[in-house]
C-alpha cells in the first residue's frame, strides 16, 4: 500500500493510545505495511541472550528466535522451569544451540555471576535483550535492600549491559534491547522518588517509574556508545495477554479482554529489532512500537521532568547503587 496512507493510518491510531495499543494496531499496521514475516530471517551464528525467557513476552521471542536459527541464551529464576522451556523449544524448532542461565535480575551478585558465565562460555554475543521484570502489589525488597521492581528493571539490566559491553563490542554489530511499557507513558523521569516506599506503594505506579528510567537510559546508553558498533533500542508491546498482566491487572484484563494482543505480536518488535539489519543497525537509542519509532513523551507534564540534570543523576545512581567500575561503562 501507498507509505503515505499507512503514514497517516498509523498517525490516527496513536491519536486515541487504545487502537494503536490492542491488537488492531498490530494487524492493521503488519498488514498495510507488508511487514517482513519473522520466520524468514536466518540467525544462524548469531548469539544472543534473552532474559525474562520462559512465560510470556520472553517465550514468544524466545520461540520466535530459536526458530530463526539463533544461538539463544535462556536466562531465566527458576533452573527446573528454563531447562524445561529450553527443552521444549529444542524439540519444537529442531534448535539445539540453546542454553539456560539462572539468575534473579533484582540479585545483582547473581547478575554478576550470570555475566560472567556468559563471557567464559561464549566468544561473541550480538543481541543482549532485557525483557525479565514483574509487577507487584505489594512493595517488595531485593537483596541489596532495593525496591524489587526497580532492581530487576533498572540496576540489573544496567549491570549486566555493563558487564557484557566488552564482548558486545567486540561482537559488533550488536544490539542491546530493552522491552519497557506504554505504561511510563503516565509518569515522569525521576531518581529521588523512583523507589516508592510502603506507605505510598502502588504497584503500576513503580512500575511506570522504572520503565521510564529504563528508555531514558537507552538513550543515555546510545548517546555514549554512539561510535562503538553497539546500538541500544527500546521498545513497548502494546497491550498483551501474558501470564503478568492476568495476576496483576486482572481488572484491565477484564476490561480489554479480547482487544488484547497474542504474546507473540506482543513480541514481534522485540524480535524483529533483534534479527532485522536494516532500520535496527541504522538508528540508535530509539523507542518502538510495531516497528516504528515512537515519541517518548506523550505529556507536557513528563516531557519537564527529562532534563540534564535528571539524566545525569540517574546515570551516577545506577553505578553507585551496582558498584559498577567506570571503566565498564565508559567509550
Amino acid at each position: 500500500m501507498n507509505v503515505r496512507i499507512a503514514d497517516a493510518v498509523d498517525t490516527l491510531l496513536e491519536l486515541p493510545i487504545a487502537p494503536s495499543f490492542t491488537r488492531i494496531g498490530y494487524e492493521v499496521r503488519s498488514l498495510l505495511e507488508r511487514w517482513k514475516p519473522l520466520a524468514s530471517y536466518d540467525l544462524r551464528g548469531r548469539v544472543m541472550l534473552l532474559t525474562g525467557a520462559t512465560s510470556g513476552l520472553g517465550l514468544a521471542a524466545a520461540e520466535a528466535l530459536a526458530h530463526a536459527g539463533a544461538t539463544l541464551i535462556l536466562l531465566g529464576r527458576d533452573a527446573a522451569k528454563t531447562e524445561q522451556v529450553r527443552a521444549d523449544l529444542a524439540r519444537r524448532t529442531g534448535n539445539d544451540r540453546l542454553s539456560t542461565l539462572i539468575a534473579d535480575m533484582g540479585d545483582l551478585d547473581a547478575v554478576r555471576r550470570a555475566a560472567g558465565e556468559v563471557v567464559a562460555s561464549h566468544a561473541a554475543l550480538h543481541v543482549l535483550a532485557h525483557n525479565a521484570g514483574a509487577l507487584h502489589a505489594t512493595r517488595r525488597a531485593a537483596p541489596d535492600g532495593t525496591e524489587e521492581t526497580v532492581a530487576s528493571h533498572v540496576l540489573g539490566p544496567f549491570l549486566l549491559t555493563g558487564l557484557l559491553m566488552a564482548r558486545l563490542r567486540a561482537s559488533a554489530p550488536a544490539r542491546v534491547l530493552t522491552m519497557s511499557s506504554g505504561g511510563m507513558y503516565a509518569t515522569g523521569l525521576t531518581v529521588e522518588r523512583l523507589e516508592m516506599g510502603d506507605d505510598d506503594y502502588s504497584g503500576t505506579e513503580q512500575y511506570a517509574r522504572a520503565k521510564r528510567a529504563q528508555v531514558t537510559l537507552n538513550e543515555m546508553w546510545a548517546a555514549r556508545f554512539a561510535a562503538s558498533g553497539v546500538v541500544f533500542h527500546a521498545l513497548h508491546p502494546g497491550w498483551a495477554l501474558t501470564p503478568g498482566v492476568e495476576t496483576s491487572l486482572p481488572t484491565f484484563r477484564r476490561i480489554v479482554g479480547p482487544l488484547l494482543r497474542t504474546p507473540e505480536q506482543g513480541a514481534d518488535t522485540l524480535v524483529w529489532l533483534a534479527a532485522d539489519d536494516g532500520e535496527p543497525l541504522a538508528t540508535n537509542g530509539c523507542f518502538w512500537l510495531d516497528r516504528r519509532i515512537r515519541a517518548l513523551h506523550r505529556l507536557p507534564t513528563t516531557r519537564r521532568t527529562d532534563t540534564a540534570e535528571q539524566r545525569a543523576a540517574l546515570w551516577r545512581w545506577c553505578m553507585e547503587r551496582t558498584g559498577l567500575d567506570p571503566a565498564a561503562v565508559e567509550p
